[in-house]
């Protein structure tokens, strides 16, 4: 699974690059995931139906299916920030995720920036950013070494994402005990420890 961070202030481009990327990483046989950052009073859900009555009711998880798709909504029993890694491994194999936000996510990223909304770079100070996409790259306010990458032009940045593919590959900032950890820190609770069964012998 390769992964890749697309960065950026509001107004830059964000989402419709990701989402153009998404149909032409497709198109050359990818599986693709989202991991997309959101402000805190999001919902999917709708009021009135069953998922958001079960979860009104106090469910801690709701998972609704049906032969198309699938979805599950966690009410956090505190209040959290979940991390890139933890989101990133709630997700089914693929073989890319585009995380979407999390400036400042220890990710692999492209900076999307357009001068137009006058906010400063990113790449001056974050290692993690490998390019930079931009419709104005004569207006970057600091030189730079890393590669210029056409806003307009999707197609430019899949090449540039699939001609290094294995420079993307994601490993795990921890050991096998991460996804436990990362569930605990999500907000769903530790197991007791009196459900775990004493070794043999």
């Amino acid at each position: 699974m390769k992964v890749i961070g697309f960065s950026g202030y509001s107004g830059s481009g964000k989402t419709t690059l990701v989402e153009q990327l998404i149909g032409r990483l497709r198109l050359a046989g990818q599986r693709v995931s989202v991991v997309k950052h959101a402000h805190h009073q999001f919902d999917i859900d709708q009021p009135g139906k069953d998922s958001h009555r079960h979860r009104e009711a106090g469910a801690f998880e709701v998972v609704i299916a049906s032969d198309r798709r699938l979805a599950k909504i966690r009410e956090f029993e505190v209040r959290t920030d979940p991390t890139v890694h933890q989101l990133i491994a709630e997700l089914y194999d693929c073989d890319w995720v585009l995380v979407e936000g999390f400036k400042h996510a220890d990710v692999l990223k492209i900076e999307v920036w357009r001068a137009e909304t006058g906010k400063p770079v990113q790449y001056p100070h974050d290692p993690f950013v490998v390019a930079v996409s931009t419709d104005s790259p004569e207006r970057l306010p600091q030189p730079t070494g890393l590669p210029l990458l056409d806003l307009n032009d999707p197609d430019a940045v899949v090449d540039f994402l699939l001609a290094d593919p294995a420079r993307y590959e994601y490993r795990p900032p921890f050991d096998d005990a991460f996804g436990a950890t990362a569930d605990a820190d999500a907000g769903r609770g530790a197991q007791p420890a009196a459900e775990f069964d004493p070794p043999a012998g």
